[in-house]
């Protein structure tokens, strides 16, 4: 099996490049460098020229306050260019492995969101990505959309790296308390991912599937929980937290106030557990500390 990964310098990306590293699978990591999405000619081409029998698209714009002023590039890279991405798969018969967000739903629920339920994004971000789920269902291609939420990894920008540099330098931190998800480690969706490859092929799992992190909190608490683990192991934290409302911290782009993902359809089908986020974090910090 020929694996393409498309986006290899984001978080997500550089976690399949580890994870894909302790296989047999013959896979390529390619970065906007190498394949730029939003040429959709070259695309085809360059896609057409390696005919892999699975792409893997962890390419996207996820500047999310960025994206409300932004909107043209957020609907090029997160909409038209996975359309683009879509019709070659279908065009070649390969499938498409497609990673989408939370963002997607309106925040308003008080039960886990299901793969079934209505979406209504309030954000241009989660507008773009919805268009782009719609897109590769519209395709016709064999696929697998992968939502997920609140993404944290030892690469890139994220939460937890954001939190660890804020307790560098500052002695008090505040952090969004009345926001619930479930963090989820980079690693464990990566793994995920390899993991789900040995069932592709059965065509009746086509479909839309949620994961995530298995245990629900608030930002402030997951904050809590970074700063705890961090000062345990000799990282600078504040030595104060402050809990507050989202109406204090004020963003681009509305945030869901609830955006719990039930993640009960990838057990079903695929045996898939939970991302343990607590252990993520331990894997993080582990991870800096030896780069360091």
């Amino acid at each position: 099996m020929k694996v393409l990964i498309l986006g290899s310098k984001g978080q997500l990306g550089r976690c399949l490049s580890d994870q894909f590293g302790t296989t047999n699978y013959e896979f390529m990591c390619t970065s906007r460098e190498e394949i730029d999405i939003t040429d959709f000619e070259d695309v085809k081409e360059k896609i057409t020229d390696i005919n892999p029998n699975v792409i893997i698209n962890a390419s996207a714009y996820t500047a999310v306050d960025k994206a409300e002023g932004d909107e043209h590039a957020a609907n090029l890279i997160n909409h038209l260019a996975v359309a683009n991405i879509a019709d070659t798969c279908n065009e070649l018969g390969c499938w498409l492995i497609h990673v989408s967000t939370d963002y997607v739903f309106d925040g308003t629920a008080n039960s886990p969101y299901r793969e079934t339920d209505i979406t209504n994004p309030q954000g241009v971000y989660g507008i773009s990505k919805l268009s782009g789920e719609y897109a590769i269902q519209s395709s016709g291609c064999k696929y697998l959309i992968l939502r997920t939420s609140w993404v944290f990894s030892e690469y890139g920008n994220n939460f937890m790296k954001t939190m660890l540099r804020l307790g560098t330098e500052q002695d008090e931190v505040s952090i969004v308390g009345d926001q619930v998800g479930c963090p989820t480690y980079a690693q464990d969706i990566a793994k995920a991912i390899v993991f789900i490859l040995d069932y592709l092929a059965d065509e009746t799992i086509v479909g839309v599937y949620h994961f995530s992190g298995g245990e629900q909190c608030s930002w402030f608490h997951f904050g809590r929980e970074i700063f705890e683990k961090a000062g345990k192991v000799g990282f600078l934290v504040p030595n104060n937290l402050q809990s507050i409302s989202a109406r204090e911290y004020s963003t681009a782009a509305k945030r869901p106030g609830y955006s719990v993902l039930d993640t009960h359809k990838a057990l079903k089908v695929f045996g898939l557990l939970p991302s343990d986020w607590k252990a993520g974090i331990s894997n993080v910090l582990r991870k800096l500390q030896m780069k360091s």
